[in-house]
């Protein structure tokens, strides 16, 4: 075979991976020291440098640890007023010039900017730019330190300079916009440019997963399949049916929609999380005359504690006051609010997350599970059947896309012959159940973190991509 190698990468909302196929077997790229698995995750300091993967979220943790935000106005203009002068003229009219602020919107003790799911926002045309630090980043900058980084990694492996590979995308990119697609592939294309591939070939993620299966079981009985690849950020599936023996095939149907574990972790934390940092507590204060006594508004803080690159905001002196105030005012409620404001303080958000997953990962292979997060003080027993509650219609969302995609197949469920369930939210027991119920005996399992990276590979080196 010489030098001839296919190149795939799977660049993903939440991680990214890549793999090498030299027309016999698949190896993984490792993008971090001990891991294929890389963060996606771009990290722009006050000097424009920039880091990815997971030293870019170690870094937006340790700079935003204990630090108070603290938003200045922003010049926005000047304003004059001519004043005037002697009535005889022997001078000329004072002109008093002051300064317009605008409302409070730079944080003078920001050290950097994490950019994580960038992925997300390619398909919206009213995302052009994004500010870091005055400086206007395109959507494109953001994402090509994390393709440069993939780059350097296949370099290390292949045997020439990898100039070019196959690229997944998910079927549907999010957003609402009738091009979103081609904008965001548009974009993802000048990315990969900029990190030095001259040559992009994209390939939808959830045929890739197929074309990797259909590699390493070309003997597997069965016409056509119905992928399943339920990842962090979306969930997309297809129908292949096989045009012979071995890896040959065409597409039926393919379908996506935005649901993927991220929506899951954010679950989990706003209905078992919540409660205990305040959620549903009141608020006494003094007012001109009287004490006054309010629902804590706890619903200024849910966005940001949602969203972990961006808690830290949540250290401004508007949302830790009121928060103090509740400590300071005793009675059980004020050790719930000690774990808001150790949250806030120590920038616990990304550790309450990864506590959120490893419970998750946990409850898939036990009946119960103990969501442990030291750092606030919480150890919290749930059962699965608990946690199955908590997402229930996020599962009829699961269901209702595979019964979509079926559809745009025109077939029934007794007609798919083999299931490829692949992706992290994938080993969801929940979800391995309605798959089995609904497809019995015909659901296998399919590398569920890296077999998209390796079928892109195999798709590149087999000439499928167009």
């Amino acid at each position: 075979m010489g030098n001839r190698i296919g190149i795939g990468i799977d660049f993903g909302t939440s991680n990214s991976a890549a793999a090498i196929f030299d027309g016999q077997s698949v190896r993984l790229v490792d993008l971090e020291e001990d891991s294929p698995i890389l963060p996606s995750a771009t990290y722009i300091d006050r000097d424009l440098r920039t880091q990815t993967g997971r030293r870019a979220i170690e870094r937006y943790v340790e700079d935003n640890t204990g630090r108070t935000v603290e938003l200045i106005p922003e010049v926005i203009g000047e304003a004059s007023l001519a004043l005037s002068g002697d009535s005889g003229g022997r001078e000329g009219p004072n002109v008093m010039t002051r300064k317009i602020y605008g409302q409070p919107v730079r944080d003078i003790g920001l050290r950097g900017r994490l950019f994580r799911g960038t992925k997300r926002l390619l398909g919206r045309k009213d995302v052009r730019r994004l500010m870091v630090f005055e400086h206007p980043f395109r959507l494109v900058a953001l994402i090509t330190p994390i393709l440069l980084r993939i780059r350097d990694g296949l370099r290390d492996v292949a045997p020439a300079d990898p100039r070019r590979g196959c690229m997944g995308h998910p079927v549907n990119f999010e957003g609402r916009d009738a091009d979103r697609n081609g904008l965001a592939l548009s974009r993802l294309g000048e990315a990969y440019g900029h990190a030095g591939f001259d040559d992009t070939r994209f390939f939808p993620e959830p045929v890739a997963a197929a074309v990797g299966y259909l590699n390493a079981q070309p003997d597997a009985d069965g016409r056509r399949i119905l992928t399943v690849d339920f990842g962090g950020g979306t969930l997309d599936l297809c129908v292949l049916e096989r045009t012979g023996a071995g890896t040959g095939f065409r597409t039926v149907a393919t379908h996506g929609i935005a649901l993927g574990g991220d929506r899951i972790d954010q679950r989990i934390f706003r209905e078992l999380l919540f409660p205990l940092l305040g959620k549903g507590e009141r608020w006494k204060r003094r007012g001109a005359a009287r004490f006054i006594e309010t629902p804590f508004p706890f619903e200024r803080y849910e966005d940001l504690l949602l969203n972990w690159a961006v808690t830290y905001m949540l250290s401004q002196n508007r949302y830790t006051t009121p928060v103090l105030d509740c400590i300071a005012q005793g009675g059980p409620a004020r050790f719930k609010f000690r774990r808001l404001r150790d949250l806030i303080q120590q920038n616990y958000s990304y550790r309450v997350f990864q506590a959120i997953r490893a419970f998750k990962a946990e409850l898939s292979g036990a009946e119960e599970a103990v969501l442990d997060i030291p750092e606030i003080d919480v150890e919290m027993r749930v059962t699965r059947a608990e946690f199955e509650t908590l997402i229930a219609d996020l599962l009829q969302e699961f269901e209702r896309a595979v019964d979509d995609t079926l559809s745009r197949a025109r077939l029934p469920a007794d007609r798919i012959d083999i299931v490829l369930r692949t992706g992290g939210s994938s080993l969801i027991p929940a979800v391995r159940r309605i798959l089995d119920r609904r497809f019995p005996g015909r659901v296998v399992e399919h590398d569920p973190f890296t077999g998209v990276a390796s079928g892109l590979a195999i798709a590149h080196y087999d000439g499928l991509a167009s």
